[in-house]
């Protein structure tokens, strides 16, 4: 490339703590009724002091050691001074100079994307715009905010998407906040500029990214037209850009503002920040395996390719449940038949499963099939005890009632039939019914076989044994001359 793209992030994203930053208002920024959730503290009344909210501080600090961080023992909150219709105090309680975390990285595709700082503030209100005024909800005002600011170490479009992506992970299984991008939960800006040789190119910061391939498309766009500005000789903008979803396009919003345009001093109302040791390592004992850890652990562990430990890690209730299922599995099987089941139930669990949940999740009130169950439902398939047809309706009566399999298919008699008599009666009454199948597979026609074996599954009912089904239609076939 001409040019070397050289991108940062900003990721901001709402804590899931009960309360608000700063008071005791209700942290729920879904609440459909506006300025509901308000009181004076957090609507900026005069007189009134802010309390520290206990546990979103944990919340950062428990991120900020996930990301490898180094978390600060003294820290202090700040004023970031700026005025818009959205932010009722005339400014914002921000972190600046002292941050919770600092210096951390993640990796993405082995590659170390260094974090500069993780920091905590208080989310603005919402604004609704209609076509001749404004309308403003102040019940997300002072929510807990998490901010996450990277080096500028990502390179391209996909590497950026891949860490945001990552991080969204990573916050979930922490359980800090459900980084849902479409609620605004986690709202993602890009700092773009382009480096030719060794000179640094002009910062172009990109806001209204609310969804992954937002930030891809908007990052190859603004690459784009960065590289057209700088061929026709021209100067890149130092300036702020929002992205249209629909055209594709970003467009200039407003000059860039330093960071000295906000006037940050220490907040007079809020006490320093001082942790021990003993407080962070706390903090750090209760962090659980990471999306990364599992990876390799379901690779070494169960013997599953990347596809499959990439949708067990992404799905993080379908990986835990599918870890139950395994361990109900008989504990002396041979490591062969333990494979043979562990490959059935994967298959079972990303394909039949996610067809009957319909986006829902197995650790939900309505879903009733225990780990039992559905270890029993695999071991009746792998010992050949239903077939696959079967096997499908099987799953669905279970997944109806929560009964138990063998139960299912006792009272439906769904059991294969294996007795060779019967099914050696059943294929010749198919016989007599397709002598033009008959002649096909006596000329060399390998599909007519197939078929007279559908034939006779069909009559059956899908009970018949498939494996000696074939083993007696072949023997019966091959005495017609």
């Amino acid at each position: 490339m001409k040019y070397q793209p050289v991108i940062g992030l900003e990721i901001h994203v709402e804590l899931n703590t009960k309360s608000k930053m700063f008071c005791s208002c209700p942290n729920d920024p879904d609440e459909k009724h506006p300025n509901i959730n308000v009181c004076p503290i957090c609507l900026g009344h005069p007189g009134t002091l802010p309390v520290i909210n206990k546990e979103a501080v944990k919340k950062v600090i428990k991120t900020g050691l996930a990301l490898n961080c180094q978390i600060l023992e003294y820290s202090k909150f700040d004023r970031k001074s700026y005025f818009y219709p959205d932010l009722p105090k005339g400014y914002q309680i921000s972190q600046y100079d002292m941050p919770l975390c600092k210096d951390g990285f993640l990796l993405i595709n082995r590659k170390k994307i260094r974090i500069k700082r993780v920091h905590l503030e208080e989310d603005t209100g919402r604004l609704i715009h209609e076509k001749d005024y404004s309308l403003v909800d102040f019940n997300r005002a002072g929510i807990p905010l998490m901010e996450l600011v990277t080096k500028p170490d990502l390179k391209s479009a996909k590497e950026a998407r891949k860490f945001a992506e990552e991080f969204q992970l990573i916050l979930r299984y922490l359980n800090v906040s459900n980084a849902d991008m479409e609620k605004g939960q986690m709202r993602v800006e890009v700092n773009v500029s382009l480096q030719a040789t060794r000179k640094l190119g002009t910062k172009v910061e990109i806001k209204n990214l609310n969804s992954f391939r937002a930030v891809e498309r908007a990052i190859d766009y603004e690459i784009e037209r960065q590289t057209r500005v700088l061929d026709l000789g021209k100067k890149v903008i130092q300036e702020t850009r929002g992205w249209d979803e629909s055209r594709g396009v970003t467009l200039s919003q407003r000059e860039k503002e330093e960071a000295h345009d906000y006037r940050y001093f220490p907040e007079p109302d809020l006490p320093p920040l001082h942790f021990r040791k003993e407080e962070i390592d706390e903090i750090g004992a209760e962090i659980p395996e990471l999306p990364q850890q599992r990876r390799k652990r379901f690779k070494k562990e169960y013997k599953l390719k990347d596809l499959t430990v990439e949708f067990f890690v992404q799905n993080k209730d379908l990986g835990e449940y599918f870890e139950k299922v395994v361990s109900e599995f008989e504990p002396r099987l041979s490591p062969e038949k333990l494979s043979k089941l562990i490959k059935l139930a994967t298959n079972y669990l990303i394909t039949d499963l996610q067809g009957l949940l319909k986006g829902a999740s197995v650790s939900g009130e309505d879903f009733l099939i225990t780990p039992e169950n559905f270890a029993e439902f695999i071991t009746l398939i792998a010992d050949g005890k239903i077939s696959s047809k079967i096997a499908k309706t099987v799953l669905e009566e279970m997944f109806k009632a929560g009964a138990d399999p063998s139960h299912i298919i006792e009272e439906k008699e769904l059991s294969l039939v294996t007795d060779e008599v019967e099914i050696e009666k059943t294929i010749k009454e198919v016989i007599s019914k397709n002598q033009k199948a008959v002649l096909d597979f006596k000329k060399g026609k390998e599909n007519a076989l197939q078929f007279l074996i559908g034939q006779v599954m069909v009559v059956t009912k899908g009970r018949a044994n498939p494996q000696i089904v074939r083993k007696i239609l072949g023997r019966v076939l091959d005495k017609i001359s």
